[in-house]
């Protein structure tokens, strides 16, 4: 039974004729975002959400340029001198980049030739134990 003052189901208030459209359902409001929050992409800028503003401090730090100590010394780069390739090999038995060592780039590209030598004549080690150890 219809109580007076309801509509029935499927029926719509709107319609009238028999060219009327079917009323659209209203939509359920969607619960509003916190304002910093835009989603997982925000294409915003990402300084906005810590206070933006100037820097105080430099942009860029610029180290003083290290030297090629090969290039200073007119050393020549020979595989079986262990001691000076030591300095250029790290714990893990791995070549130091070139950006660490200072050395330039034609006495790194030496540099990686010697110790790849003295290391297949097992002067070098390829790994140190301590790696073996870790496994």
């Amino acid at each position: 039974m219809i109580a007076e003052g309801e509509v029935p189901v499927g029926d719509s208030v709107e319609q009238s004729g028999a060219n009327a459209a079917p009323a659209r359902e209203e939509r359920a409001a969607r619960p509003a975002r916190a304002p910093g929050n835009a989603g997982y992409r925000s294409g915003g800028d990402s300084r906005s959400d810590h206070g933006g503003g100037r820097r105080t401090r430099p942009r860029f730090f610029r180290p003083r340029r290290s030297v090629c100590s090969f290039c200073v010394d007119k050393k020549v780069i020979d595989y079986k001198d262990l001691g000076s390739l030591n300095r250029f090999v790290d714990a893990y038995g791995k070549i130091r980049a070139a950006r660490k060592t200072g050395t330039c780039a034609k006495h790194q590209r030496r540099l990686a030739v010697a110790i790849k030598r003295a290391r297949h004549l097992a002067l070098l080690p390829f790994a140190t134990s301590r790696m073996h150890r870790a496994r």
